[in-house]
C-alpha cells in the first residue's frame, strides 16, 4: 500500500470525480483509476460506487474515508514535525457550515473554542443546508454548524449526531433605506423553495398578520443568502436574511428591517462515531463557549 493511493482516494471522495481527482492529482484519468483500483485490490473491498453519477462511495467506502483522511494528515503532520522539531503537530478538526455562518459566525467561535483546547488546525466546508447535512452524515466531517429552526425538523438520528445550541439569530425582513422609504408594496427576494432558508423565511411570512403576500421577483436557486444580500442593497426588493448578515449595514442605515421575526438557533451537531481526541475536546469546549456568551434565556438545557 502507498501512501499516494490514500491521497487519490481522499480527493476521490472530495471531488466525486475521477476527472477532476486526476486533474487536481496531475494524471491522467486512467492512471488515476488504475491506482483507486490498487488501493481497493489491497483493502479488499470496493470504495466507489461506479454505476452512479455523479461518483459515491460505497458503504465501506463511506467508513474508511475518515480513516484515509486521518492517515494522510497524521503522516504529513509527522513529517513536518520531524523537519521542525520546533513546531508541535496540531489537531485537526473538520466542520460543515452554512455559508452564512462559515462568514459570520464560525471565526469568532473557533477562537473561542481554541482558547479552551489550544491551536487547532480546521478544514472547513461553506455550502448549502443539504449538502452540509450529506456531509456530516457520510462521515466526511466531525462537525456540522447549523441554523436551527421548529419548522423545519432536521433528519438526523440524535444518538448518531447529538447537538449543542451555541448561538442564536434570526431571519428578518430587509430592504434597501431608500426603497423602504417609498413604503410601497416591495418586491420580494426569495430562495429556492425547498431550501432551508427558504422554508423558514415561508413560515414566518405566513404568521404575518398583515398585508398581502409579496410577488417574488427575483429567486436564488442555490440558496446562498449573501448573494440576496446584495440584491437589497442594491434596491430590487425585500429579502429575509440573517441578522447577523446584515449588522453592519443596519448599524449604518444602509438597509432597515420591516414587520417580522423569526428566531433561529445556531446548532452544532456532531458525529458520535467519530472519537479522536480532538474532537470530543471541541465538543467539551462548545459547551463551555455557549455557557459564557449566549444569553441565559437561550441556553440549551
Amino acid at each position: 500500500m502507498e501512501l499516494k493511493w490514500l491521497e487519490d482516494f481522499v480527493s476521490l471522495a472530495r471531488t466525486g470525480s475521477f476527472s477532476r481527482s486526476a486533474e487536481e492529482r496531475h494524471l491522467t484519468q486512467p492512471a488515476f483509476s488504475r491506482r483507486i483500483r490498487a488501493l481497493e485490490a489491497w483493502l479488499g473491498v470496493s470504495l466507489v460506487d461506479r454505476s452512479t453519477y455523479p461518483t459515491t462511495l460505497t458503504p465501506a467506502g463511506r467508513d474508511f474515508r475518515e480513516t484515509a483522511e486521518e492517515t494522510v494528515r497524521m503522516l504529513h503532520a509527522s513529517r513536518a514535525a520531524l523537519q521542525a522539531a520546533t513546531r508541535p503537530s496540531q489537531q485537526t478538526i473538520a466542520v460543515a457550515a452554512l455559508h452564512t455562518l462559515a462568514l459570520t459566525f464560525f471565526p469568532r467561535w473557533l477562537r473561542r473554542i481554541e482558547a479552551h483546547t489550544g491551536p487547532l488546525d480546521s478544514r472547513l466546508l461553506p455550502d448549502d443546508y443539504h449538502t452540509c447535512l450529506q456531509a456530516l452524515a457520510e462521515g466526511g466531517y466531525d462537525f456540522l454548524l447549523t441554523f436551527h429552526h421548529p419548522g423545519v425538523p432536521l433528519p438526523l438520528d440524535p444518538a448518531s449526531f447529538p447537538h449543542r445550541v451555541v448561538g442564536a439569530d434570526s431571519l428578518v425582513p430587509v430592504c434597501s433605506a431608500a426603497l423602504g422609504a417609498e413604503r410601497a408594496a416591495l418586491p420580494l427576494l426569495g430562495y429556492a423553495p425547498n431550501s432551508f432558508l427558504g422554508r423558514v423565511a415561508a413560515l414566518a411570512r405566513q404568521a404575518q398578520a398583515e398585508g398581502s403576500p409579496a410577488v417574488t421577483a427575483h429567486t436564488n436557486e442555490n440558496a446562498m443568502a449573501e448573494a440576496l444580500k446584495f440584491m437589497v442593497l442594491e434596491g430590487h426588493g425585500l429579502a429575509w436574511l440573517p441578522r447577523s448578515l446584515v449588522a453592519r449595514e443596519l448599524a449604518a442605515g444602509e438597509v432597515i428591517v420591516l414587520s417580522g421575526e423569526a428566531p433561529l438557533d445556531i446548532r452544532l451537531y456532531r458525529n458520535a462515531g467519530h472519537r479522536r481526541p480532538a474532537v470530543a475536546a471541541v465538543w467539551e469546549a462548545a459547551g463551555a463557549v455557549a455557557a459564557e456568551t449566549m444569553p441565559t434565556r437561550h441556553r440549551p438545557d
